[in-house]
């Protein structure tokens, strides 16, 4: 059975290591569903993730309503316990 979780949103491209690695350490935290939008093959999208964060550069991940920021930011959220609470918070 599977638990429920807060919806994962992430901003990549194809070939950024730090989104392979961020894609990497979610999996490992039981993330199954991740919305995973491509701002390489959709340059729109790009201007939205800036809008949203302030940030140009990807990953730019979302927990539920919560932005965590980028690779180095979910791992830091990690190591200090956060990230499995938060991914389990209820929608």
């Amino acid at each position: 059975m599977s638990v429920a979780m807060q919806p994962v949103k992430m901003y990549s491209t194809g070939t950024c290591p730090y989104c392979i690695r961020a894609k990497a350490l979610l999996r490992q935290r039981g993330v199954e569903q991740l919305d995973e939008i491509r701002v390489d093959e959709r340059p729109g999208e790009r201007r939205t993730m800036i809008e949203l964060t302030g940030r140009y550069t990807v990953p730019q991940i979302f927990i539920g309503a919560t932005h965590v920021g980028g690779c180095d930011d979910l791992i830091a959220l990690d190591r200090a316990g956060g990230l499995e609470p938060l991914l389990a918070a209820a929608p």
